[in-house]
């Protein structure tokens, strides 16, 4: 009898794939309206006024915890050789302590329970992502890191429904949150009982050489993220500000409402473009596509003057890095070189996703008082296209 593990992995079926994006987005939704609104907006109503300070060292030790939380997690589901019950555990503990940050009464007590929340939400993503690695084969790489385009834009869709004016009552927000989350994460875990595909879990025996070319494309795949999220991390949080700084009655739904429409849009630029890669074995060619898109959107919005032409420049800019961390989502999973380390490994490329939360509000508070956003936003082009750089040295390798 031939051994299943010998054969070519089987493809998953297109209602396994859109339950996973559904999962997937889930975990967006968990995290992208309280990052990007509710936290700000609370933080503004127990201090009086919008606090980028305060805003700032939240951010930076949630990214603290949800960076350590991750790997740690990561290595314990590795061992476990288990996904599904890490996943239910995180959603039921993610959940409570969300509900728990709209309990909060000061800013000492939502940076707690941020911190703890940041835990809980890590123990269920990162077996998810990991478990993405041993069902999808290489096949679909591509179409699944398009697909996954829908996580950000169905977290930013959230955003604008807790926030849109008499839609959620604001005592309830977190509450619809949590509800959300759990209609989006439990049907890809209840019904993905045996999806795993054995070829894709055999242990991958050391390197013979210290870096192999493998290794190395890894190292780069790592380092162009990084830069990317850099970009985006540094405008995650701090949109709504900025959108203030160039109109002082700029509202909170308003950037809940372009957070919707560009990741909309993204998502099915995603899917074909993903869809492309797989079909003419061009994993690479759209990120550097997507970086270079990036850098323009940001010099964009350097130069803008007015609130119509910064919105364009972000539009652009939004697009291109949802497309981008998408699909780069979907290729990391190609390059690893260990599946049984796998959830390990993406807890180490998940860095990427956090490190920028714990540098980029600093580094803002730092440079935007003195020189203002747009220097910032130079900054940001030039990471993007050293980002686009990185990856066209491999491009065309297999």
């Amino acid at each position: 009898m031939a051994d299943p593990a010998a054969a070519p992995p089987e493809r998953q079926p297109v209602w396994f794939l859109a339950l996973f994006a559904l999962a997937s987005a889930g975990g967006a939704v968990a995290y992208v309206p309280l990052l990007t609104v509710l936290l700000p907006q609370r933080i503004a109503d127990l201090q009086g006024s919008e606090d980028v300070a305060a805003l700032a060292q939240v951010t930076f030790l949630g990214a603290v915890m949800a960076s350590l939380a991750n790997i740690a997690v990561g290595i314990l589901s590795d061992r476990s050789r288990t996904r599904r019950p890490w996943i239910i555990a995180g959603l039921i503990a993610s959940n409570l302590t969300l509900l728990a940050v709209g309990e909060a009464t000061s800013v000492s007590d939502i940076i707690v329970l941020v911190m703890v929340w940041q835990v809980a939400l890590n123990l269920m993503l990162s077996p998810l992502m990991a478990w993405a690695g041993d069902c999808f084969p290489d096949a679909q790489k591509g179409v699944l890191g398009g697909a996954l385009a829908l996580a950000p834009a169905l977290g930013a869709v959230a955003g604008s429904l807790v926030t849109f004016a008499g839609l959620v009552d604001p005592a309830v927000r977190l509450g619809f949150v949590a509800l959300l989350v759990s209609a989006m994460v439990l049907p890809a875990v209840l019904f993905g009982k045996g999806r795993v595909r054995p070829g894709l879990m055999i242990p991958a025996p050391r390197p013979a050489h210290p870096l192999p070319f493998r290794q190395r494309v890894v190292v780069r795949m790592w380092a162009a993220r990084l830069l990317v999220q850099v970009a985006e991390g540094g405008m995650f949080a701090f949109l709504l500000y900025w959108l203030r700084s160039l109109a002082p009655d700029y509202p909170e739904n308003g950037a809940a409402n372009i957070f919707s429409f560009v990741l909309i849009c993204a998502v099915p630029l995603s899917l074909v473009l993903g869809r492309w890669s797989d079909r003419h074995r061009r994993p690479i060619l759209p990120l550097v596509a997507a970086a270079v898109l990036c850098a323009c959107g940001m010099l964009v919005m350097a130069a803008a003057a007015t609130l119509t032409l910064a919105i364009a420049g972000y539009v652009l800019f939004a697009i291109a890095a949802a497309i981008f961390l998408s699909l780069h989502s979907g290729q990391t999973l190609r390059v690893l070189p260990a599946p049984q380390n796998r959830a390990r490994d993406l807890g180490v490329f998940n860095l990427t996703n956090t490190v920028p939360g714990m540098v980029m509000p600093w580094l803002t508070v730092l440079l935007v008082p003195r020189f203002g956003y747009d220097a910032l936003f130079v900054l940001f082009a030039a990471l993007s296209l050293a980002s686009a750089v990185l990856l066209a040295g491999f491009m065309r390798r297999p």
